[in-house]
């Protein structure tokens, strides 16, 4: 029987964090569409990966990582500053507890406070479970690259999604 939620906390992250945040991420290359590339990262191609993400946090039970997310920009000028990139991933032992709700709402809390309003995620065709995950939190698809990727021998398409916060609007259905 799996640990309940309530066992499991977000925190800031910490330099020391990149090697398990790397193990983590490795373990969708190698099992699952929800990462793109087709064999593991070393550190120094996870580093630069990690090097454009404005916020960063951690998803632990008690102290060890089992996942994370943060928000990149869009685009590296200052027009672009309200609108973020979205990226997460838990562990497969711990999903359908409610954690990537709150990882979400945590990292739109944060967002908010960097004034970010309009969040885009992008993931493989093949990851259904991240497409419904997003619709079910307000998420709209706003675009498909066909057959831009290759995974696990195949072509892929990859699917971009966006929420847009208007001010003063609560994006989470339970607290954030």
């Amino acid at each position: 029987m799996g640990k309940s939620r309530q066992n499991i906390t977000i925190h800031d992250f910490r330099q020391n964090d990149l090697d398990s945040l790397l193990t983590v991420f490795n373990s969708f290359v190698r099992n699952s569409h929800a990462a793109y590339p087709e064999s593991e990262l070393n550190r120094g191609q996870f580093d630069k990966i990690m090097a454009q993400a404005k916020i960063i946090v951690t998803l632990r039970d008690d102290e060890a990582i089992i996942g994370f997310g943060f928000i990149s920009s869009y685009k590296p000028l200052a027009n672009f500053n309200h609108t973020g990139v979205l990226t997460y991933f838990i562990l497969t032992d711990h999903t359908s507890m409610g954690l990537g709700t709150r990882l979400l709402y945590e990292l739109i809390r944060r967002g908010r406070e960097a004034g970010i309003s309009n969040y885009l995620a992008h993931f493989s065709s093949r990851n259904e479970q991240s497409l419904n995950f997003h619709r079910k939190h307000g998420f709209k698809e706003v675009g498909r690259f066909k057959q831009v990727a290759r995974k696990f021998g195949e072509l892929i398409d990859v699917v971009w999604v966006q929420k847009q916060l208007s001010p003063g609007e609560d994006p989470c259905t339970e607290p954030c």
